[in-house]
C-alpha cells in the first residue's frame, strides 16, 4: 500500500482555477466588501458560473458530487482571497450536507437541484440564543398536527439567513428524548408565513458574510419536508460536521497562508537596524513557525478529508483539524501584525483585517473548546 500527497491532474486544475478566481475576482474587492459589509452577490454569481458553489450536490440532482478532498482545495484558495467572501461562498455546504445525507429524493430534487442551475443560497439554522455550543439545550419545537408540523422558536448567528431560499432547521419533536431521538430536521423556506429574519449582525470580521437571528412563529411545515427519519435531526446535524469541519479548517489554512505571505513580503522590503527585517533572527524564526504550522494544519485537513472519502469515520480527525487550524490561523495572523509593527495595526495594511477575520474560526462550526471535548471523548471511547 502506498501513500501519496500528490494531487491528480483534475485536482490540480481545480485548485488552480480556485486560486485564479481568488486572485482575480476576490482579492481586488475584499477591502470593499469588508468596509461596506455588502453581501458579495456579484462574486457569488461569477463563482457559480465556474462551478465553485454547491460543489457537493450529487450528480443525480445535476451537481458535480465533488469529494471532501476536492472541497478542501477550493476552500483554502477562496479563503486565501478573503475568508468573509469565502464563508459566503462555502456556507451552502453546511446546510446542504444533511439533506444530501438523509433527505428523500423528492426533497433533494426540490431544494438541491435548483441550486446547481442558478446561484441560490441556503442556511444551517441550528444554533439558538441560549444554546450555542450546547445544541442539546435547544428550545425550538415542532409539534405534529395532522400532515404538518408547527414550528416555534428562535435561532441565532445563522449564516446566509437574510439571503437564503431555505434553511435546514432542527427542532424538538419529543422534548423528553432530546438528542436521543427527540430532535427532527426540516427544510424550511424563508418566505413561508411566520419565518421572521432579524437584522444583519455587525461582526468583528468576515463582515460581508450575512449573519442574522431567525424567529419562527407558528410556521407550518409539510410532513414531506422532514429530512431523514423523525427523531434523527441531531444525528444529521452532527454528521454534516464530519464533512464541513475539514473544509472550514482548510479555510483557516488559506487565511494563515495569506498572512504569512504578507509578512514575508513586508519583511523583505522594510529595513531595521541597517538591514532587511527578515535578516533578524527574531523575525525569520517567527515566519518559519508560521510555515511549519500552516503545513501541519493542511496535513490534518487532508487526512480527515481522505478518511471521509474512504468511507471511514473521521469525527476525531475532523476535530483535530478544526481545533488546530483555527488556533493556528489566529496565531499566524497575530504574528503577521507583529511583523508589520505599527503598520500592522492600521487599516491601510492587509494584516489587521486578517486578524479580525481569523477569530471566528475559533468559534463557528464548533468552538475550539468543543473540538477538544469531542477529541477527548473520542479518545476515551476508542481506548476503553
Amino acid at each position: 500500500m502506498s501513500l501519496s500527497f500528490n494531487l491528480s491532474e483534475e485536482q490540480q486544475m481545480l485548485r488552480d482555477m480556485a486560486h485564479d478566481f481568488a486572485k482575480n475576482e476576490i482579492r481586488p474587492v475584499a477591502e470593499h466588501y469588508d468596509t461596506s459589509m455588502e453581501y458579495p452577490w456579484e462574486i457569488i454569481k461569477k463563482a457559480h458560473e465556474l462551478g465553485l458553489v454547491s460543489t457537493h450536490v450529487s450528480e443525480e440532482q445535476g451537481g458535480m458530487a465533488l469529494s471532501a478532498m476536492d472541497g478542501l482545495l477550493i476552500a483554502e484558495e477562496l479563503a486565501w482571497g478573503c475568508t468573509g467572501i469565502g464563508t459566503a461562498l462555502e456556507a451552502n455546504g453546511l446546510a446542504q450536507q444533511p439533506v444530501i445525507l438523509g433527505g428523500s429524493k423528492a426533497l433533494k430534487d426540490k431544494y438541491l437541484a435548483p441550486m446547481v442551475e442558478e446561484p441560490k443560497m441556503c442556511a444551517y439554522a441550528v444554533t439558538e440564543p441560549g444554546a450555542g455550543s450546547d445544541v442539546q439545550g435547544m428550545k425550538t419545537t415542532a409539534v405534529k398536527q395532522g400532515d404538518k408540523y408547527i414550528l416555534n422558536g428562535s435561532k441565532m448567528w445563522i449564516t446566509n439567513a437574510g439571503i437564503c431560499d431555505w434553511m435546514f432547521v432542527v427542532a424538538l419533536t419529543d422534548p423528553s428524548k432530546r438528542a436521543s431521538g427527540g430532535m427532527t430536521a426540516f427544510v424550511v423556506e424563508k418566505d413561508w408565513d411566520g419565518v421572521l429574519v432579524g437584522k444583519k449582525e455587525i461582526n468583528m470580521g468576515q463582515r460581508c458574510s450575512d449573519t442574522r437571528g431567525v424567529t419562527f412563529e407558528n410556521v407550518e411545515i409539510p410532513e414531506e419536508n422532514v429530512v431523514g427519519r423523525v427523531g434523527d435531526g441531531w444525528k444529521l446535524a452532527m454528521a454534516a460536521f464530519d464533512y464541513t469541519r475539514p473544509a472550514v479548517a482548510c479555510a483557516a489554512v488559506g487565511l494563515a497562508r495569506a498572512a504569512m505571505e504578507h509578512a514575508i513580503g513586508y519583511s523583505t522590503q522594510r529595513r531595521a537596524f541597517g538591514k532587511p527585517l527578515f535578516s533578524h533572527q527574531a523575525i525569520a524564526f517567527m515566519i518559519a513557525e508560521m510555515s511549519m504550522n500552516i503545513e501541519a494544519g493542511r496535513m490534518l485537513c487532508w487526512k480527515s478529508a481522505a478518511m471521509k472519502d474512504a468511507g471511514l469515520r473521521n469525527t476525531m480527525e475532523a476535530s483535530h483539524a478544526k481545533a488546530f487550524c483555527a488556533d493556528m490561523a489566529m496565531k499566524v495572523a497575530t504574528d503577521a501584525v507583529q511583523v508589520f509593527g505599527g503598520y500592522g495595526f492600521n487599516t491601510e495594511y492587509p494584516v489587521e483585517k486578517l486578524m479580525r477575520d481569523a477569530k471566528i474560526f475559533q468559534i463557528y462550526e464548533g468552538t475550539s473548546q468543543i473540538q477538544r471535548l469531542i477529541i477527548s471523548r473520542e479518545l476515551f471511547v476508542r481506548n476503553r
